[in-house]
């Protein structure tokens, strides 16, 4: 297994980052097997989903209905709302594994692996990728 932790940037208001690019270099030659994308962080999650066409905007806009950022959450340190970021990987997983065929991700047409954060007092997020080998 090969493993890389890259640091992404994900500023001080909710956000979904797609960080397909760099995982697709990350892999590039590297032959068949499988990514494994995993934040560790109790506040962010990975997902894969269509960016570009008002999904990602569609996402923010439905975590924020699930989950609002107001003082209802029992856990409240921080800015207010801050308790439903450490909901929010119960709904959008800290992981995603994508397979890798030929050193390429094997997305679908209009996938892509996104970083989500809803944690404004932490604009720097660690993800690290791993990539096992096919046997």
């Amino acid at each position: 297994m090969h493993t890389e932790t890259k640091r992404f940037r994900t500023g001080n208001r909710d956000a979904v980052l797609d960080i397909t690019r760099d995982c697709a270099s990350w892999v590039a030659g590297r032959g068949d097997g499988l990514l494994h994308v995993f934040v560790p962080h109790a506040t962010a999650g990975i997902a894969v989903l269509e960016t570009g066409a008002g999904s990602d905007d569609d996402l923010l806009a439905a975590l924020a209905d699930l989950l609002p950022a107001d003082d209802r959450w029992r856990h409240r340190h921080g800015t207010p709302g801050h308790g439903r970021s450490h909901v929010m990987p119960a709904l959008i997983p800290p992981y995603a594994t994508v397979p890798v065929i030929e050193g390429e991700l094997a997305l679908g047409t209009w996938q892509s692996i996104c970083l989500v954060d809803l944690n404004v007092d932490n604009h720097d997020r660690d993800v690290r990728l791993s990539f096992l080998v096919s046997a």
